[in-house]
């Protein structure tokens, strides 16, 4: 397994990793019309990529304020690290401290940001609705 960074080459595979997560775990909560715009949002500086035999099992990306976006791995490479290498990639890469947003209902993701240190500095509603039908609950967090 490798961890690089991401080239337009890329873009079919993340696509399809990220469909096998949106299965899963109904992240994004709505499958976009463009996935492949979905993963290169305006702002974003880097994205990085863990690949295994031609297949990504994870992604990354980074937008200029130092926050940590569109960052999966797909449900089979669950269980190896790849998140937090995934994360290790971005802090070799940035030196300052990152942050990132992840919904309440990303419970396994929380779960794995409170134990890998992040801190979490805030929460607020979001302008997009989550699988209840109301504005997500955003929660805040910093790297350590």
């Amino acid at each position: 397994m490798t961890i690089r960074l991401r080239t337009t080459e890329d873009l079919p595979a993340c696509v399809e990793a990220l469909a096998q997560v949106q299965a899963a775990d109904r992240y994004p909560v709505d499958w976009p019309d463009d996935p492949d715009g979905w993963l290169t949002p305006a702002g974003l500086t880097s994205a990085w990529v863990a690949v295994e035999a031609d297949a990504v099992l994870g992604h990354v990306g980074l937008a200029g304020d130092g926050e940590i976006v569109r960052l999966f791995v797909a449900p089979a490479a669950r269980g190896r690290g790849l998140a937090g290498e995934l994360l290790d990639a971005v802090r070799a890469a940035v030196q300052s401290p990152l942050k990132l947003e992840v919904s309440s209902e990303g419970t396994a993701a929380i779960a794995f940001y409170e134990r890998s240190g992040w801190r979490r500095v805030g929460s607020s509603r979001a302008q997009w609705i989550n699988a209840a039908g109301e504005a997500a609950l955003m929660h805040h967090y910093v790297s350590p």
